[in-house]
């Protein structure tokens, strides 16, 4: 059992709001999580609502409501019932008190439209990812390695071997596209879907051509839009968008994508090895995407994330931003690395006050000008103290 950094703050709003909501891929450890949490409240009510046992439960809500009142409630899959949640916003405010629903989903606030509409100001929304660096080894080394090329998934990193590994990521996109698609409400065909997320696998990392991939698929523009804000709603894709400010300069407006888990796009791309992964030229993109979500994992609230990139040629991987505080960070597969003219141009226009090149050395060492070399370990443990 791997312990969860969320856990604490999970814990923490349960006390401040009368609901959270988590919220993450499938198979991501959110249901694990709420056991763990669970277990310190032995009156607490659990309820998957993809069991028909326990969503018959429910078909007199405010009844059932009624009669564990006092209790922490769990609802599993919540999205499976959008037709509870009116009938939630009445037993919370009935109840004036925090702590009272636990509820976990596998879609993003944008498609539980419905609850973030009837229960504004009641609830405090939370992203669990799949594992996290920290999480899993303090170090970097092989478990590291591991991670970046196995993903995050629970089953997916724990698996006995990289064959058992692939071939869970494998079920799992399948399942994915016909199941939990549809089951959202997301009419997307499966096989239409897959060229879509494979697409977007192999141009990881470069900027959005949603013309290009438009009609590579046969459909509109609007169309390959749509299937990219699904995507990215379930937590399968990041849109990267630009930093941008009142600046001279001609800055590209155009957003990158990645596909979040690292083990997934080595799935879509069949790359099942370390030793595959580094003769792919999608191996520096994918360091830079794991980077990415390891660092928005680990990253305080109130952060954001952008990339920068002008006309002229200045780029730099990951800006993070909260006000006027901003640090850059370059991405770097390479354990000798080193960055080009186009950073240290980003550098001078952005005025970071840090900048650091994130790469899988074993100890972190000064480049120049004050930029720093660092071992994704130290660079995750830097971001969350930002």
């Amino acid at each position: 059992m791997k312990n969860r950094q969320l856990l604490a703050l999970v814990r923490q709003r349960l006390t401040r709001f009368p609901a959270v909501g988590l919220l993450g891929p499938r198979q991501c450890g959110k249901s694990t999580l709420a056991r763990m949490l669970l277990k310190d409240r032995p009156e607490a009510v659990y309820l998957d609502l993809e069991r028909p046992s326990d969503l018959a439960k429910l078909q007199e809500p405010e009844t059932w409501f009624a009669a564990h009142q006092g209790r922490l409630v769990c609802l599993d899959e919540v999205q499976r019932a959008p037709k509870l949640f009116p009938v939630l916003r009445a037993v919370l405010d009935a109840a004036g008190s925090n702590g009272q629903l636990l509820l976990l989903g596998s879609a993003s606030p944008e498609l539980l439209q419905t609850s973030a509409e009837t229960l504004a100001g009641r609830i405090c929304y939370l992203e669990l990812t799949p594992f996290l660096l920290p999480e899993v080894a303090a170090k970097g080394g092989a478990l590291q390695t591991r991670l970046w090329v196995r993903g995050g998934f629970p089953r997916s990193f724990l698996a006995e071997d990289d064959t058992a590994s692939m071939e869970w990521r494998e079920a799992f996109i399948q399942t994915f596209l016909e199941r939990d698609l549809p089951q959202m409400g997301i009419g997307v065909s499966a096989a239409l879907a897959r060229r879509f997320w494979l697409m977007c696998a192999h141009t990881h990392g470069e900027l959005w051509n949603g013309a290009k991939i438009a009609a590579s698929l046969g459909v509109s523009h609007p169309t390959s839009k749509a299937y990219l804000d699904r995507l990215a709603q379930t937590f399968m894709l990041r849109v990267l968008p630009p930093w941008s400010a009142n600046l001279k300069k001609r800055l590209v407006k155009t957003p990158k994508v990645y596909v979040r888990d690292s083990g997934l796009l080595h799935a879509l791309l069949r790359i099942d090895s370390r030793a595959e992964l580094l003769g792919h030229p999608v191996h520096g993109g994918s360091w830079e995407g794991f980077v990415i979500e390891q660092v928005a994992g680990c990253l305080p609230a109130g952060w954001e994330l952008f990339f920068y990139r002008t006309a002229a040629g200045a780029e730099c991987d990951l800006v993070l931003q909260k006000g006027r505080r901003r640090v850059a960070i370059e991405c770097k597969a390479s354990e000798t690395p080193t960055v080009g003219r186009g950073f240290w141009e980003s550098r001078a226009e952005l005025k970071p006050e840090a900048a650091w090149v994130a790469a899988p050395v074993k100890e972190g060492f000064p480049l120049q000008d004050d930029v720093e070399v660092l071992p994704l370990p130290d660079l995750l443990a830097r971001v969350a103290k930002l």
